[in-house]
């Protein structure tokens, strides 16, 4: 209602203006109860023209045209059919402000051909004519203008939203890529380190039984201990082993994978047929990891 008032208030003053101006004029007919009711119905359908902007349209066109028809204010009859011109064209209605810019016109010359002296009227007619067609195709443009200009920063801020969500979807969807990828190097270098040292326990506690020696307790507890985590280490974090971009692993550090298991005790020989070729970084990273997972089984079981 705060936004219709500014529109309402507009009309009454330009009603004033319009009885002011008829009331002034030299053959002047008094102004009575039902030309102050034309103002008002102008009024109050410019409070509702942008609710409302097509029925608000053709209130004031048609008060207008009575007023100018029973007091004579001359062009200035017109300003409020302008606004709503101007409105209607500005929501979208741009035939039917056309259309009753027309109409207005052709109302308005009738009358002041109908009412025109004796002499040369025809020269003022036709100036004041071409007068209002000039500022009805104004307002009617710039109606048009508003619109399509409203349309625009919508867009604008339409494509803002977008790309700032599309921002925090990708700053959400790299965070969690790069915690997966940590989760499943952990689990990879944690497994693989995990079975070398059960491994060794497993190797100790054999050649100590061997020798017929009873294995340490601290070595015991170090290979179940191992045994434990492993398990524990795959039920929590084999579901993350899936290929990653961010992996940063590859085909050329195997020799780096195959010492780690000679170091646990597993004799390894990698043999490399032809020269290196490029391939994709997915193939390259699975391939390493199916060497690793080998190596780890073996171990596991030697």
């Amino acid at each position: 209602m705060r936004r219709d008032l500014p529109y309402a208030l507009s009309g009454l003053a330009l009603g004033v203006l319009l009885l002011g101006n008829a009331a002034l004029a030299p053959d002047a007919a008094p102004v009575r109860a039902t030309d102050v009711a034309l103002v008002l119905v102008m009024a109050v359908a410019l409070a509702a023209c942008r609710r409302y902007p097509v029925p608000a349209l053709i209130a004031v066109s048609a008060a207008m045209l009575a007023l100018h028809v029973r007091v004579h204010p001359g062009a200035s009859a017109a300003f409020p059919v302008l606004g709503a011109v101007y409105v209607a064209a500005w929501r979208g209605h741009r035939t039917s402000a056309a259309l009753a810019s027309f109409i207005f016109l052709g109302g308005f010359l009738a009358h002041d051909i109908s009412v025109a002296p004796a002499g040369r009227p025809g020269q003022q007619i036709v100036e004041r004519t071409s007068l209002l067609l000039g500022w009805f195709v104004a307002a009617n443009v710039a109606g048009l203008v508003a619109r399509q200009r409203r349309a625009y920063l919508e867009q604008v801020e339409q494509r803002v939203v977008e790309a700032e969500r599309t921002r925090e979807e990708a700053a959400l969807r790299r965070a969690g890529e790069e915690r997966l990828r940590i989760a499943r190097d952990l689990h990879d270098s944690l497994t693989h380190s995990i079975s070398v040292i059960k491994v060794q326990a497993g190797i100790a506690v054999h050649l100590a039984r061997k020798h017929g020696t009873e294995p340490p307790a601290a070595l015991l507890a170090i290979q179940e201990a191992s045994a434990a985590a492993m398990r524990e280490l795959r039920a929590t974090l084999g579901v993350l082993r899936s290929p990653s971009d961010g992996d940063r692993v590859g085909l050329a550090r195997l020799d780096e994978l195959a010492e780690r298991t000679r170091a646990a005790g597993v004799p390894v020989q990698v043999t490399v047929t032809g020269p290196p070729q490029d391939v994709p970084t997915e193939v390259d990273q699975a391939g390493y990891r199916v060497v690793q997972e080998a190596l780890t089984n073996v171990a596991r079981h030697a």
